[in-house]
């Protein structure tokens, strides 16, 4: 369908993250993803992994067009957006073998991401995946010159944008029984960040 939104970003992370999906979310059954955006992920991943649900969420104005990526492709794994800001986000008492997220947290203030890891921790059943992908500084340093001059172009659009320290992450993890398990390098200077919750957390 032509009228249907498209993040070419999606178009070229697509295949990469899926490689590490498969094999990361190969014992979950109920996934939730924050910050579905056009889509594009949710029926891609879910094409390919047909033994997951794969419950998209986002702010409701990109609902729409989640919504038609998901008639378009007529899968019955992925369903229909959940409003959810995580400012302000609240669900039922569900919990998922694992949360995932694609770009969003350079995206969102910092403050929205100190709100986002408690949500996210209290929504993972114990022993639950939460997976980000996305730029990340480590050590105070850039991986690259191009993810430092794309942080500059992000502040300057908004003060609350910027690429986050991979060690305030895993800060905020920790502090909600999360721990970071394994890091994917990915193409165009991005990481795929695996932390897990604790057997015992019963956040």
């Amino acid at each position: 369908m032509s009228d249907l939104p498209i993040a070419p970003a999606c178009l070229r992370n697509s295949d990469a993250i899926l490689g590490v999906l498969r094999h990361e979310l190969a014992e979950c059954q109920d996934v939730l993803e924050i910050g579905s955006g056009t889509g594009q992920h949710a029926v891609h991943f879910s094409a390919s992994l047909r033994d997951i649900n794969w419950q998209t969420s986002d702010l409701s104005e990109n609902h729409d067009g989640i919504r038609a990526h998901i008639a378009n492709a007529g899968l019955d794994n992925v369903k229909a957006p959940l409003a959810l800001d995580v400012r302000s986000a609240t669900l039922d008492a569900q919990s998922y073998d694992a949360v995932f997220t694609a770009n969003t947290i350079h995206i969102m203030s910092f403050s929205a991401v100190e709100k986002m890891i408690p949500f996210i921790a209290a929504h993972l059943s114990g022993g639950g995946l939460f997976l980000a992908y996305g730029p990340f500084r480590q050590g105070g340093r850039f991986n690259t010159e191009s993810n430092a001059n794309f942080d500059a172009s992000l502040r300057a659009r908004d003060p609350g944008m910027g690429i986050r320290e991979l060690e305030k992450i895993d800060s905020l993890a920790e502090h909600v029984g999360m721990r970071r398990l394994r890091t994917y390098a990915m193409p165009a200077n991005n990481l795929l960040l695996i932390w897990q919750k604790d057997m015992r957390n019963t956040l």
